[in-house]
């Protein structure tokens, strides 16, 4: 597969310095700190500072008294990713959990806001209006989709494991990950770890995270998770040692 199909994005000052801010707790640092963070990189000092004052320019960043740290929407995009790394689940007894969407008159915001929120539920679409998952993860519903919605539970009359095939593209996902996962094994370089960290942390969160009994045979997700864990504690320690320190 090629790097545009794995979704490998180019490094650039920006990706530094936001990974660097959403693989620290909390994400809070001071611009010499990010600054470090892009030399590891190659990444000039200037091109750093400058993409500092566009991000924060651009609602990503705030900046106080020298230190910069995520706005409201990248803190939740930071515990999403936290989430994809460990996702809660709890013993599956067959049922599903069906959101039904009930608000009328919604403006274009709110159903986007929806959408998004529907995306980040691990929720699939079965038709417009109605999405629907095992009901395997435990997590809170955001207010917007409280809102809209009603939820009820229910289980198929159809088989279970053709159902949540037809709903999600388990083949794709599958392909995609041995690959990740057969690049970072490949990968030697930090860039390339970095980079390839990153595709493999937004393949994650499009992992639906379905019950063993619903997933193809040699399912690839715990393995690209594990080495996905394995090179960010990696990365993580660099950081303290190249960057924190």
């Amino acid at each position: 597969m090629t790097s545009r199909s794995l979704e490998i994005r180019p490094l650039t000052a920006r990706s530094v310095v936001l990974s660097t801010l959403l693989g620290v707790h909390p994400p809070r640092l001071p611009a010499r700190y990010l600054v470090r963070a892009g030399d590891l990189f190659g990444i000039a000092e200037g091109t750093i500072r400058v993409a500092l004052s566009r991000m924060v320019a651009s609602g990503d960043l705030v900046q106080d008294e020298g230190m910069y740290t995520l706005t409201e929407r990248l803190l939740a995009r930071q515990a999403r990713q936290d989430e994809s790394r460990l996702p809660p689940t709890r013993a599956w007894d067959g049922t599903w959990e069906i959101a039904v969407i009930t608000a009328e008159r919604r403006p274009a915001t709110e159903r986007a806001a929806l959408r998004q929120a529907m995306s980040e539920l691990r929720l699939a679409e079965l038709r417009e209006g109605t999405w629907l998952r095992p009901a395997n993860l435990t997590r809170p519903r955001p207010e917007t989709v409280v809102r809209q919605c009603t939820f009820l539970n229910a289980r198929p009359e159809s088989d279970p494991a053709a159902l949540a095939a037809s709903l999600w593209d388990l083949d794709g996902w599958t392909e995609s990950a041995r690959a990740l996962r057969d690049a970072l094994r490949r990968a030697t370089t930090t860039s390339e770890k970095f980079t390839l960290s990153a595709a493999a942390l937004r393949h994650l969160l499009r992992d639906p995270i379905l019950p063993p009994e619903l997933l193809p045979r040699d399912w690839p997700g715990p393995d690209l998770r594990a080495l996905y864990e394995r090179f960010e504690t990696d990365l993580e320690q660099l950081l303290m040692d190249r960057v924190l320190s």
